[in-house]
């Protein structure tokens, strides 16, 4: 079998209701692609039929693959998935389809340029749409980026958006070092691209809110502050320096 051009990852946490749906755009979407792609599902405990609707569905989509783990977090269903795909190009896909999936190949050559490592979906950068969002959630955005910005990554905009591109080269690299297995391990994936030189791209995305987010502000906010202390942390312990070359 030849390397497909696309493999998406989607983190699939007590999506039993959602899952279906985003599964079938998917499929709708890629029968129209003159190229080959991939889907992986990496299910995380979940308490409910998760599992089993997207072992339903591989069972008659070859190229779907479900991969089951018991540690909860989206950062470490994202990176098993990462490191598990073999296409060129490796897309994050949030399971509520908030960006519609007609949009990825924005994400692909020849729409997106050669020199580009990594393209994240933004809600901020020009041209972008937010439609539904409650006044409070974009505000809240905006103060979590703000920190992102001060502690982390000046020069992003929008680094919590779940749809993201990276050449298989540099996610093979990048999530080998990842550490945080929760909802800031974007944040680190990209601080570390960023130490490592690798050109990153904000893509003006339409993006519709979904009211059963399983992000909650205030449960939430004070672990993703934390996180970003523990990314400096790691940053002046060298966790994420890359070995030397081998001679």
């Amino acid at each position: 079998m030849s390397t497909p051009l696309l493999s998406i990852i989607i983190p699939a946490y007590n999506e039993e209701h959602r899952l279906p749906g985003t599964l079938q755009a998917i499929h709708d979407f890629l029968a129209g692609q003159s190229y080959s792609a991939e889907v992986l599902v990496v299910e995380n405990g979940s308490t409910d039929a998760t599992l089993a609707v997207a072992q339903t569905y591989a069972a008659h989509l070859p190229y779907l693959r479900v991969f089951h783990e018991e540690i909860r977090g989206k950062g470490w269903a994202v990176r098993r998935g990462m490191l598990a795909a073999v296409g060129a190009y490796r897309f994050i896909c949030d399971a509520d389809l908030s960006m519609p999936i007609t949009e990825v190949n924005r994400f692909l050559p020849p729409q997106l340029p050669p020199e580009v490592d990594i393209a994240i979906a933004s809600r901020e950068a020009p041209g972008a749409r937010r439609y539904g969002e409650p006044e409070y959630r974009h505000l809240a955005g905006r103060v979590f980026n703000w920190m992102v910005r001060l502690l982390a990554l000046p020069g992003l905009q929008d680094t919590q958006c779940g749809f993201k591109m990276f050449r298989a080269p540099v996610a093979e690299d990048l999530f080998r070092y990842q550490t945080i297995t929760g909802w800031t391990f974007d944040v680190e994936v990209l601080f570390i691209a960023c130490r490592r030189g690798y050109k990153i791209v904000e893509i003006p995305i339409p993006w519709y809110f979904n009211p059963e987010s399983k992000v909650r502000l205030w449960r939430d906010a004070r672990q993703m502050f934390w996180d970003l202390l523990t990314i400096r942390r790691n940053a002046r312990r060298g966790v994420y320096d890359a070995p030397p070359p081998s001679a």
